[in-house]
């Protein structure tokens, strides 16, 4: 499962680790089903930076968000795949809903978002903002989505063209 060097169960146990890195980049989710999209967003992510730290919904938090029968996959498994991307230096585990005291400890330099968001709709932008660092929103890689390869599993449809 994942190194216990970069899987965090706290912001404090990360900061107690690991030295600050020059330009911090922040980001967050559930990373239920790891696709093309994510692979991509992440590598854009990190490249506003030298160090790419990703915030991960708890289990019980996924739940939360995402309904019934979510996660697919516990949060030490998601890790573990988020781990073995290189764009990926550490992942941070919290259990709240949203990042904000993760963000509010962490002070990223760049916190990065997909482009489903805008930035007033992004959650932590004005402390990263405050304290001068910068928000960054990454176009989406069209074509994927985690929820619809859960829907494509589900109705037993499997790789489909669409």
């Amino acid at each position: 499962m994942p190194s216990p060097t970069r899987f965090f169960q706290s912001p404090e146990a990360f900061l107690a680790t690991v030295p600050r890195p020059g330009i911090l980049c922040f980001t967050n989710g559930c990373f239920d089903l790891i696709h093309p999209g994510h692979v991509q967003y992440l590598a854009d992510a990190r490249a506003f930076g030298d160090y790419l730290v990703v915030g991960l919904n708890s289990d019980a938090s996924t739940a939360r968000l995402k309904g019934l029968g979510r996660p697919l996959q516990d949060e030490a498994a998601r890790a573990a795949v988020l781990l073995g991307l290189r764009s990926v230096d550490a992942v941070v585990r919290f259990d709240e809903d949203t990042p904000l005291e993760l963000i509010r400890t962490l002070r990223p330099d760049v916190l990065v978002k997909g482009g489903d968001y805008t930035p007033e709709t992004v959650v932590g932008r004005e402390l990263v903002e405050g304290w001068g660092g910068r928000l960054a929103l990454i176009p989406f890689l069209p074509g994927h989505s985690t929820s619809r390869i859960e829907q494509r599993i589900r109705n037993g449809r499997g790789v489909t063209l669409e």
